[in-house]
């Protein structure tokens, strides 16, 4: 249980790091005011982080549906920019990125709560 735990903490902290590095440096959005996205995009990670961090299985429940946006973002962008090059300056390589980390997220959160509730 602590292994799940880890895995989907460390999968929730690297997409928050994900979003700040992705929209504040590396790839912002061209059309938008700078800071924008990152705005839009980070404040929602950082809601349920108090509770994730202390390992609270319902914050562990309801995040895991708050992260299926991101999955949805992720796999958007990547189907509208799978003609681009695979470069640092890219979407493609951070869509991709973003969609591992909530996969990954999504399947050990709903399975710490799963055994956080069986030992209950």
């Amino acid at each position: 249980m602590r292994a799940l735990y880890r895995l989907a903490l460390s999968a929730y902290i690297a997409l928050i790091i994900l979003t700040l590095l992705w929209e504040g440096w590396l790839a912002p959005a061209p059309h938008f005011p700078p800071g924008f996205w990152l705005t839009l995009k980070s404040i929602p990670l950082l809601i349920p982080l108090f509770g994730l961090l202390h390992g609270k299985a319902y914050t562990y429940g309801w995040s895991s549906m708050l992260i299926l946006f991101y999955f949805v973002e992720g796999t958007v962008l990547t189907v509208s920019h799978r003609q681009e090059p695979f470069a640092l300056y890219s979407v493609l390589p951070y869509a991709l990125l973003e969609i591992l980390l909530c996969i990954i997220f999504f399947f050990s959160a709903v399975f710490y709560v799963r055994r956080a509730r069986r030992l209950r």
